[in-house]
């Protein structure tokens, strides 16, 4: 070794221990940042240094439709597909009212009825009960799938539920992802499978719209590894995941919805969740120029369409008359604070709509339950705001605006 690679030696090495000696030194004061290698990622709760308006938007500033709510479901469920006809009722109508009437909500509508007896039931207990308070929509009757004539069956079964007085149909993601030709097992049936043509005949004959799910975040059909945004939501719940097996994708299943929305043009289609592609409005606008029978609600996307404020709001401009006022939610929903119904659900989705305000948290839970990020509000002038709380749901619904009280004091009630 010669006199240069010696020094050169020692000197990297005086280096080191010198760096060595200030490491400890910082590491034996007071300083909590080691620490941090032990904090989880489910336990890191960041606070907003940002000061921002903070605005608390109480009641609506016109009364509510929520078109989109789940207050019964079925009492039994195999692999994803609802079987019973009885419901498992999740609140009375004594606890739903009222947080309804402090929150300006004159109307719920609970997508998930059912069917036979089971759809009867509910009907008598909430719409019946409280007229213009709930309406009802019934679903598939999946237990008889596998009957010869099952497709008329279906059809028979919607001509009934709505002599039972069932406002609409409701299809969960069951057909598309769940539903299988042996019911529980073995092939999936896809969303455009011509035996359900006759279903979806009879809604349009009807004159019964059909609120369909189809689809969930994109991010449930990517692996779910470090690059995916909702990672903590998908390992809480890894059932979610449509990543692996023999699931279509999000295309495959905007697709198939498309190609039966074509084959039936004279039934109204209610896409939920935007469409189910609210990470891609330019994809939702151009199905909605495309089909005329189709309108989208919010339920459950205000985390998506809050964090992209400019291009959500050229989009309620543009679809005004198309767009439906709706949440998800569910009473004793503890596990999915996005859609767990009560007051503070209602004042953020108030809050997007009705302010500017940014920065604020899409549902009540201190860590975001569907992915880490904060939304804006769109600040809706009050002609949109008429519509999307209650104008264009009463016209799905087919339902009559009254306005009418003492001393000047306007109420609106919905009548059909």
């Amino acid at each position: 070794m010669n006199r240069r690679q010696l020094l050169s030696g020692t000197g990297i090495g005086l280096v080191s221990a010198l760096a060595a000696r200030a490491s400890e030194k910082v590491s034996s004061a007071s300083d909590p940042l080691p620490n941090l290698n032990r904090l989880s990622l489910s336990d890191y709760q960041p606070s907003s240094m940002l000061h921002t308006l903070q605005s608390r938007v109480e009641r609506a500033r016109y009364p509510v439709i929520d078109i989109h709510t789940h207050i019964t479901e079925s009492s039994k469920s195999i692999n994803g597909v609802g079987l019973a006809a009885e419901r498992n009722f999740h609140a009375t109508p004594d606890e739903l009212l009222p947080v309804m009437d402090r929150r300006n909500i004159r109307s719920m509508v609970n997508l998930t009825g059912g069917f036979g007896s089971g759809l009867t039931k509910t009907i008598a207990k909430y719409d019946r009960a409280f007229s213009g308070r709930f309406y009802t929509f019934t679903e598939p009757c999946y237990s008889r799938f596998l009957e010869p004539g099952y497709p008329g069956i279906q059809a028979q079964a919607i001509e009934q539920a709505h002599r039972s007085g069932a406002r609409g149909l409701k299809i969960l993601k069951t057909l598309g992802l769940y539903l299988r030709e042996s019911t529980t097992a073995g092939k999936l049936v896809k969303i455009d499978d011509p035996r359900f043509d006759p279903m979806w005949d009879a809604c349009g004959q009807l004159d019964m719209p059909v609120a369909i799910h189809i689809s969930d975040p994109i991010a449930f059909f990517t692996p779910t590894d470090r690059f995916n945004e909702r990672y903590e939501e998908l390992t809480n719940h890894p059932d979610w995941s449509f990543y692996r097996g023999d699931f279509p994708s999000n295309l495959e299943l905007i697709e198939a919805r498309n190609r039966m929305m074509a084959r039936h043009k004279n039934t109204r289609f209610i896409v939920l969740h935007v469409g189910n592609f609210a990470e891609n409005l330019d994809n939702v606008g151009e199905n909605l120029d495309r089909f005329q029978n189709m309108t989208v609600d919010i339920a459950a996307r205000i985390g998506e369409l809050g964090r992209q404020p400019r291009a959500s709001r050229a989009f309620f401009e543009r679809y005004q008359d198309r767009i439906l006022f709706g949440t998800d939610a569910t009473p004793l929903a503890d596990n999915y604070p996005q859609q767990l119904f009560g007051d503070e659900l209602y004042e953020i989705y108030y809050r997007f709509l009705e302010t500017d305000d940014e920065y604020f948290d899409y549902a009540p839970a201190k860590v975001p339950p569907q992915g880490r990020w904060r939304i804006s509000g769109l600040n809706l002038p009050s002609p949109i705001l008429r519509k999307v709380y209650n104008e264009n749901a009463a016209r799905e619904l087919r339902l009559t605006i009254e306005q009418h009280g003492p001393h000047g004091k306007s109420e609106v009630r919905f009548s059909a």
